[in-house]
């Protein structure tokens, strides 16, 4: 269960890391933002490839396309997480 959580975290933190470099523009976002923003975008990718593909768990848990699919994910994550929070700031 240790070395789950531990795989979940470090595959988010590359995703979401990745996400970043890739979305143009500044983020003000922490290690930990980025970390949840990599871990939603692997759920996220991982359920667009279940939709598309038709792949499930039963065929590995680390892949590399399941990689890809975590950063294709993170950086949707992470359009809608800078669209949706732009809302909420004053533009002065």
């Amino acid at each position: 269960m240790v070395g789950l959580i531990i795989t979940l975290l470090i595959v988010g933190l590359i995703a979401g890391a990745v996400a970043r470099l890739l979305v143009p523009g500044k983020q003000d976002l922490s290690i930990g933002a980025t970390i949840v923003i990599g871990v939603v975008g692997s759920f996220v990718g991982g359920f667009l490839g279940y939709v598309l593909f038709g792949h499930d768990f039963d065929e590995g848990a680390f892949q590399p396309s399941g990689l890809l699919g975590s950063i294709i994910g993170a950086v949707i994550v992470l359009l809608l997480w800078l669209r949706l929070g732009s809302r909420g700031r004053a533009h002065v």
